[in-house]
């Protein structure tokens, strides 16, 4: 089964967030942070994309 692809888009800011802290590796921090720069986004926007997508394509 091929994986589908996670394109980072512009997305609506909504205000129904919670706040939360979690704990990355440095190297995941730094992957994400080169994304939102590149896509001229927010490390959150980006991040919320990431989860989205993982959780809209978990194998059950």
């Amino acid at each position: 089964m091929k994986m589908k692809k996670l394109k980072i888009e512009k997305t609506k800011k909504s205000n129904d967030t919670v706040t939360r802290t979690i704990r990355i590796s440095g190297e995941t921090f730094d992957k994400i942070s080169d994304l939102a720069e590149k896509n001229k986004l927010s490390f959150n926007s980006v991040v919320n994309q990431i989860i989205e997508f993982g959780l809209k394509n978990l194998e059950e």
